[in-house]
């Protein structure tokens, strides 16, 4: 196994599934990266056809809110994040790529040391088609905080979200695991 994604089967055999689903793609997923190395998409959409995904998401410490983006091409709200790069070699960390993806797409430094959560999810929108396996990093940032959304055209829309406003909005609106996420999240696991 080569060692970065070595580095993907510690972090995901570390996760504490939460639920029966997650069991099921934490272990499916490290039967997956027991069988590959090709785990970084090099070529968009979907090639590979599984790739590795980091979601970083801003939780407020005092609140737990959630910061999501309205992103245009899934037509969901969903935590930010991105694909880890498969880099020069031997490939990018994906708790690096969730520290990329902060300061790309909100201009915030943020330390992503283990994700809380994992899902294997087939994509929707206009590039569908393809499965993202995600790891979640929740990372502490005060709602007080500038946030400077990129000038690219990939968010109609940053905002934060309250456990209440999330459990009174309808589900389809957002990534179908968020509130597996964030129920998670709030029972401190």
């Amino acid at each position: 196994m080569h060692p970065t994604v070595a580095a993907a089967h510690a972090l995901i055999t570390a996760i504490a599934p939460a639920d029966a689903l997650e069991a099921t793609h934490r272990a499916d997923t490290l039967h997956w990266l027991t069988t590959t190395d090709d785990v970084y998409r090099r070529i968009k959409p979907a090639t590979p056809p599984r790739h590795l995904v980091s979601y970083v998401v801003p939780v407020a410490p005092a609140d737990g809110a959630v910061l999501l983006v309205d992103h245009v091409n899934a037509g969901l709200w969903l935590p930010p994040g991105g694909h880890v790069d498969p880099g020069e070699h031997p490939g990018e960390h994906p708790a690096d790529t969730a520290e990329r993806e902060a300061a790309e797409e909100f201009g915030l430094t943020v330390t992503a040391t283990s994700p809380l959560f994992l899902t294997v999810t087939r994509t929707v929108g206009l590039d569908s088609g393809h499965t993202d396996v995600s790891l979640w990093f929740p990372v502490p940032v005060l709602r007080s905080l500038p946030i400077t959304p990129p000038e690219h055209g990939e968010f109609r829309s940053v905002r934060w979200w309250s456990r209440a406003e999330l459990a009174a909005a309808d589900p389809a609106l957002f990534d179908p695991h968020l509130h597996r996420f964030t129920a998670k999240l709030a029972a401190g696991a």
